[in-house]
């Protein structure tokens, strides 16, 4: 990097933290710091979305699958547009009506007495704490490999014991604290919005340069073919041509590990029903509609945007590096090669703003639980706004040093990647049911939730009963987790009728599993069952339609692409005409 290039980072940096500063003025209390006030509009709060997903680490995670496993190792994780379309069109309004702070804090709307409260707690302490911090550190990862791939550190000691590598994992750690800890989500997502577009310049910008160093797509295309590796430009693990069905054996996706993506992994997560930080958004819009405008901002944006310009750069890196040893190395080694100065400033100020985005999220989202669900709900339940205020931020601070801390003991992104999956797979059904069954209660939630994590954690990194198989682990911990609380559920009481009475007022839940309660209480649901099953079937067209059309033309897949894009078509207008939750054509 030249002194230019040094230059525009720093300016980024200082125009972030001012703005956090400046932001600041707006938190008067732990609802301002934590949901914005609950002003935010849906096409604001969906950018957030997307950008917090946008981390430096992901470019970096799909130039790695694409290296090893081909075009179809993508399913990895867009599986889980299934999990955010119904998170778009069935569950935002159901959130944004609980008026809770967290989804933590959910649990003791939803069920009641001691049961609701150690699972409220455990769940703050397990998502804020281990999963969170594993999440931070594997963003402070890509960011270490980054900067070493672009030479801006060598390893050398600064001071005892302190390498130049974590002096400036600490500054960036720093200056991402000072802005958070400052503004709280007003901060994030605004700084968020800013980052969105520098993110998505930066990865156009690599993209086009590697295009035109392969010689356009079409010779990029050709050079692909000629590798004798089909996995590499084909969108589904396997061929079906004159020969018959053949599985693509080198994608290294076994035929569980597929089916694990797609018709397991995104409902058997702890994110079915949303996330964590997703949900945090849509709690803090104005209404219920912004919470589903939120959710479609973030659809668009995250699948059928910024994820083929991460395929591009990580096809062309399979023909520019053929030398690379680690994969996920390639998309800074070809900003480096690639763009000439004032350039690769901005590449640089983009990753560094998709690495902020993410941290700053996880920082507020993580310290949204110790605060609001461990320290004021057990430990001073009179604290007043102002010492919330400042708990939120010394939590802040407590996240931030334990992410640095994973990220120096990780080494590889996907490896991190698939441990979050796996220690966090296995209750994901409970939480879909919790919505649209009143016999679902906390102890089973609380026994999903446990098993999911501890088997997960053990099957994959124990030695013993380590699966190596992903698809197969993922399936493992499901059965078990399923065995486990189903169990628990049915020898346990089901929740008091004033909890469950209390629930169903507040959120008016559909589906015949809340029938009697509804009729009890003199409640009509917003929405019903079958509408929103429809909705959702057609919302997953219109997604996956439009991603294997986009990529189809892209690769000159034709006959992919037209079928893509007349189930995109159909899918949209029958969207468009079906009926929202008041029964009225959307518009």
């Amino acid at each position: 990097m030249t002194a230019i290039d040094w230059a525009l980072l720093g300016l980024y940096l200082v125009f972030t933290l001012a703005l956090g500063i400046w932001l600041s003025r707006r938190n008067r209390g732990e609802e301002d710091y934590f949901l914005a006030g609950r002003r935010l509009s849906g096409w604001l709060a969906g950018a957030s979305m997307a950008a917090t997903t946008f981390s430096i680490d992901t470019p970096l995670y799909v130039a790695g699958l694409i290296g090893s496993r081909g075009l179809a190792g993508n399913w990895e994780w867009w599986s889980f547009g299934l999990a955010h379309v119904a998170m778009a069109v069935v569950f935002a309004p159901l959130w944004r009506r609980s008026g809770v702070l967290t989804d933590a804090a959910f649990t003791e709307l939803r069920y009641g007495g001691a049961a609701a409260a150690w699972l409220r707690g455990i769940k703050a302490f397990l998502l804020a704490v281990p999963v969170n911090c594993i999440g931070i550190g594997y963003a402070f990862l890509a960011l270490r490999k980054v900067v070493e791939a672009l030479g801006l550190v060598s390893g050398q000691l600064l001071l005892p014991g302190v390498t130049d590598t974590v002096g400036l994992l600490a500054l960036v750690a720093v200056l991402v604290l000072a802005y958070t800890v400052a503004g709280g989500l007003w901060a994030v997502v605004v700084t968020d919005l800013v980052q969105l577009v520098l993110a998505l310049v930066g990865a156009l910008a690599v993209a086009v340069a590697a295009l035109h160093a392969a010689g356009g797509m079409g010779a990029l295309l050709d050079q692909l073919q000629g590798l004798g590796r089909p996995e590499l430009l084909s969108l589904v693990p396997w061929n079906w041509d004159s020969d018959g069905f053949r599985w693509l054996d080198g994608s290294g996706i076994s035929i569980p590990m597929f089916l694990s993506y797609v018709a397991v992994q995104w409902w058997s997560f702890r994110r079915s029903d949303g996330g964590g930080e997703f949900i945090q958004r849509m709690l803090a819009t104005r209404d219920e509609q912004q919470a589903r405008l939120a959710g479609w901002v973030f659809l668009v944006v995250n699948y059928l945007i910024r994820s083929w310009l991460w395929v591009v750069v990580a096809l062309a890196a399979l023909v520019l590096l053929p030398e690379q040893s680690d994969w996920e190395l390639s998309y800074p080694a070809l900003a480096v090669s690639l763009l000439p100065p004032v350039a690769l400033g901005l590449v640089v100020v983009s990753l560094v703003a998709a690495f902020m985005s993410t941290v700053s999220t996880s920082v507020n989202w993580g310290a949204s639980y110790l605060t609001h669900d461990l320290y004021q709900r057990f430990i001073r339940p009179q604290a007043a706004p102002r010492e919330l205020l400042l708990v939120g931020q010394l939590t802040s601070v407590l996240l931030l040093v334990l992410g640095v801390i994973t990220a120096l003991i990780s080494d590889s992104i996907g490896a991190v990647f698939r441990l979050v999956i796996a220690i966090g797979s296995g209750p994901g059904v409970v939480l879909v049911l919790r919505w649209f069954w009143w016999r679902v209660n906390a102890a089973a939630e609380l026994a999903a939730m446990l098993c999911g994590f501890v088997v997960g954690l053990l099957t994959s990194v124990l030695p013993l009963v380590r699966i190596e198989d992903y698809g197969l682990r993922l399936m493992v911990i499901t059965v078990a987790s399923a065995v486990v609380w189903l169990t628990v559920m049915w020898c346990t009481p089901p929740e008091s009728d004033a909890v469950l009475e209390r629930f169903v007022r507040q959120v008016r839940p559909p589906g015949p599993g809340w029938s009697g309660l509804r009729r009890r209480c003199q409640v009509t649901p917003l929405e019903s069952l079958p509408a929103m099953s429809r909705r959702f079937g057609l919302a997953c067209a219109v997604l996956f339609g439009g991603l294997i059309s986009i990529g189809g033309f892209l690769l000159h897949q034709q006959s992919s692409g037209w079928v893509g894009l007349v189930v995109f078509s159909v899918a949209a207008l029958l969207f468009r005409r079906s009926p929202d939750h008041n029964g009225d054509p959307l518009v």
